[in-house]
């Protein structure tokens, strides 16, 4: 079983981490909702100057919005590792119950499976997505 240090110090690792997302997703947020054109890119008017401009505008907008989804189902993830704490099943694998290693769990505090159980939740998705794969 973990120890109480051990706990603590997961726990604090864990609201750091939402912490610095929430700061993350701040900037996200306003990278986002950033207009093309305009005095950002040094025009007086809202309009882009050329099509491309628009596209890349585009682009970088769906990517970023792409990362704030990121950043939105890691905050799901940590909450979720911080109410095991609470409810005392922290550290424990949701699919065979065996203690997860430490060292996992310092990589990837909020991880809710050990390794072996992972790879088997994996292994049918890598199976379809090489079958879908041309």
């Amino acid at each position: 079983m973990k120890t109480k240090p051990e706990i603590n110090a997961d726990r604090e690792r864990l609201l750091a981490m939402l912490r610095r997302i929430g700061r993350d997703e701040t900037q996200l947020r306003d990278e986002a909702l950033q207009a093309a054109g305009g005095e950002a890119s040094g025009s007086l008017s809202d309009v882009p100057l050329h099509l491309a401009d628009l596209g890349s505008h585009a682009m970088e907008q769906e990517i970023t919005l792409d990362l704030l989804e990121n950043e939105q189902q890691l905050v799901g993830e940590i909450t979720a590792a911080l109410e095991r704490i609470e409810q005392g099943g922290y550290g424990l694998c949701e699919a065979c119950r065996k203690k997860i290693p430490r060292g996992r769990l310092q990589v990837l505090p909020y991880a809710r499976y050990c390794i072996a159980c992972a790879r088997s939740l994996l292994e049918p998705n890598e199976y379809q997505r090489r079958e879908q794969t041309p």
